[in-house]
């Protein structure tokens, strides 16, 4: 993988050398075109499939660039629409002549817009909301139009407000009735009275609300705009090419050296607000437990303080909310994957970079012992691999759970997101003899098969790895690699994440011949491809489980399918290798568990759950009326409740720490209750209960099984 990176770096600075922008000369104050000019040819020379910047191309980023502005429509006009409209077929012209009069056009108008848009809040929150008229709001905004006229836009931010201001009316009407049945009797308020005062403050804390969010915005400078526009331009490429402005830049390099700080959560930009697509070990989310993947963040408040509603802001500005100093609380509004709603207090926090790293339990059933290794991420120190990594991590483990006795093994790969490519191929050597364990192809060259060329075998007995939705990348490369080997039965969702590329991030400044405009930032470009040893591709597909089992997540929009200008699934030729005959049953393995599955009771209740949270997504369609609010709040709380059953299965399975984590307690006791939760948690887990009946399943070819035992030894 090294090797590739050297080649893509060096053959961008050679190109870039003779590259037109390097001879030009720009006013100082003309970075942006500098950038423009710089980041598109990179894309153009260095991307593993650059697209052609045309009018389709420009139509793109004309419709991309505006949604990121104004994604619930409430600042553009129709009328600015149509203006802009000149340039829907010429931005591909203006980036080749490094021209940005339509970015100009549009953010000069924003401002404008945005300057309207304080005068219609202000004037829409002296007016007291009624919340006994039957009137609803879609908040699926990518189906509405712009609003023709100011007085339709002035609507439009009435609903919204009104919408914004509902939760907070309700909050404020309970803490007011709860105060009033607590006062003495011959001071109490009339029923009414509460809600009028209820009212009045939900408004007053909006209005507080949005003037910090203007306030935020003001803040920001035009080249924060621009960088918005660039990466609607790099967006167009595929969702894992970006660009980083300079301060970006220095975040991205922090979070991959392994040190979080905030809330411990990946989010990603939605109209209504902060996406969570991903739950860090070991950070406070992880710890809290009531964040998950697919819940949304709409508002943020700091410490008890009215929190700011977030829908429509940039991103970036969203997580500088959102993140904080150690110790300091922030309050999260959250709409949750069945559509209710919470605010959630996280206490911020450096996650714990031991929770990230690989750990193993033994799994006790009758009279066998089965072990269980849980890795969150393919971790490595790029600076010294000779330190600890995930390869080394797990080779250490499998060694333990051998001398404990274990007669199968789990590799629990679940929302596992990937990382190293060296430590997949070392891992997968684990398992396997020799050969291939994944193919990467760069653009324009052949491909690259990279193979364990060490005989040696750690673990050869049965073998089963959890998958799920978001299982990604590097863990889809091991799970794929044991599937094509049949060397381990996956277990899990319909198929994982599938994302199927590989990206390196290139510093700007690296490659200008001379820059009078400081840092430049970096660019993050997706610059190669893998692929299965049987030649197709993880891409948008993933690893599809060899033991189907639903989720909560199986009917939800997730995965590389679901990010914007993903590249398309491919194959290439296989490589040479030859199925692991380790097994007499694999087949029949799969069948028998398959049967079990359908019929367990605790899969048919997850599915139901499934569903109903798939349904509950599709609902955009929301009241404003305040009892017809309470009712559907009430009705998915009772839901909600239903399927909290869940949690109360017991696998009967008995897992224990292994002897040399057991030996760490007395000194550490934070160790131990970590260790005691995630013990429970397994207990009650129907997959890793399955998982089990399989190594139980699986029986080992004898004659095959001393072979490799005496190359082992």
């Amino acid at each position: 993988m090294k090797r590739n990176l050297v080649y893509v770096l060096t053959v961008l600075m050679i190109a870039v050398a003779s590259c037109s922008f390097t001879n030009r000369t720009f006013e100082n104050d003309d970075k942006d075109k500098l950038l423009l000019d710089l980041i598109t040819y990179v894309l153009e020379k260095g991307h593993y499939e650059p697209k052609s910047i045309d009018d389709d191309f420009s139509v793109e980023v004309f419709e991309d660039f505006i949604d990121i502005l104004d994604p619930t429509k409430r600042y553009f006009l129709a009328s600015d629409i149509e203006d802009f409209e000149q340039y829907k077929f010429q931005i591909d012209d203006q980036i080749k002549n490094t021209d940005i009069t339509f970015f100009n056009a549009v953010y000069e108008r924003l401002m404008i817009r945005m300057n309207d848009a304080k005068g219609i809040y202000k004037t829409i929150l002296k007016t007291p909301f009624d919340y006994t008229e039957n009137e609803t709001i879609n908040i699926k905004y990518e189906e509405e139009s712009f609003a023709d006229s100011k007085k339709e836009l002035q609507e439009r931010w009435r609903k919204q407000l009104k919408y914004a201001t509902l939760g907070t009316y309700d909050a404020k009407l309970k803490r007011l009735t709860e105060d009033n049945e607590e006062a003495k009797k011959e001071t109490t308020k009339e029923k009414s009275t509460i809600s009028i005062e209820a009212e009045i403050a939900a408004r007053e804390s909006t209005e507080n609300t949005l003037d910090e969010f203007f306030d935020f915005v003001d803040d920001l400078e035009r080249k924060d705009w621009f960088v918005q526009y660039i990466n609607s331009i790099v967006d167009e490429f595929d969702p894992h090419t970006f660009y980083f402005a300079p301060e970006e830049k220095e975040k991205f390099d922090t979070s991959m050296s392994g040190k979080f700080e905030g809330i411990g959560a990946r989010l990603q930009k939605k109209p209504e607000g902060a996406k969570i697509v991903e739950v860090i070990s070991g950070g406070p989310v992880w710890r809290d437990q009531r964040i998950e993947v697919g819940d949304e963040i709409t508002k943020v408040g700091q410490d008890g303080e009215d929190p700011i509603d977030i829908s429509g802001m940039r991103l970036d500005d969203s997580i500088k909310l959102i993140k904080g100093a150690k110790g300091t609380v922030v309050d999260l509004t959250v709409r949750k994957v069945d559509g209710s709603i919470e605010v959630i207090s996280i206490t911020r926090d450096v996650v714990e970079l031991e929770e990230s790293y690989a750990k193993s339990a033994n799994i006790i059933k009758e009279n066998q012992k089965f072990g269980l290794i849980n890795l969150p991420k393919f971790y490595v120190d790029f600076e010294d691999y000779s330190n600890r990594n995930a390869a080394s991590d797990v080779a250490k483990e499998v060694e333990r759970l051998k001398e404990e006795g274990a007669e199968g093994l789990i590799l629990d790969l679940r929302d596992n997101g990937g990382g190293s490519l060296k430590t997949v191929v070392e891992m997968a050597g684990l398992f396997i003899k020799e050969g291939p364990i994944v193919q990467v192809r760069s653009s324009g060259k052949g491909k690259d098969v990279y193979d364990d060329k060490d005989e040696r075998i750690q673990w050869d007995g049965p073998l089963v790895i959890l998958v799920n939705e978001l299982s990604a990348s590097a863990s889809e490369i091991l799970a794929a690699a044991m599937q094509d080997y049949k060397r381990a039965i996956v277990i899990g969702s319909k198929q994982t994440f599938g994302k199927g590329t590989v990206q390196n991030v290139i510093p700007l400044d690296n490659i200008v011949r001379s820059n009078e405009h400081g840092d430049l930032g970096a660019i993050k470009l997706t610059t190669q491809k893998f692929y299965r040893i049987n030649g197709g591709s993880t891409q948008l597909e993933g690893v599809k489980s060899d033991v189907v089992v639903p989720d909560k997540y199986s009917y939800i929009d997730l995965g590389e399918r679901d990010q914007s200008n993903p590249l398309k699934w491919d194959k290439i030729t296989p490589a040479d290798y030859q199925i692991w005959d380790g097994y007499i049953d694999y087949d029949k393995t799969v069948e028998s568990s398959t049967k079990r599955m359908a019929a367990h009771p605790q899969i048919k209740l997850i599915e139901e759950n499934a569903k109903w949270l798939k349904a509950e997504q599709g609902e955009t369609e929301i009241s404003l009326n305040y009892e017809v609010y309470k009712a559907e709040e009430s009705k998915d709380k009772e839901k909600s409740d239903y399927f909290k059953n869940l949690s109360d299965y017991d696998s009967h399975l008995t897992f224990t720490s292994l002897k040399y984590e057991e030996n760490l307690f007395t000194k550490d006791s934070l160790l131990r209750e970590k260790r005691n939760r995630w013990h429970k948690n397994l207990a009650k887990d129907v997959y890793v209960e399955e998982a089990v009946n399989v190594l139980q399943d699986l029986k080992l070819n004898t004659i095959k099984h001393a072979k490799l035992a005496s190359i082992k030894d």
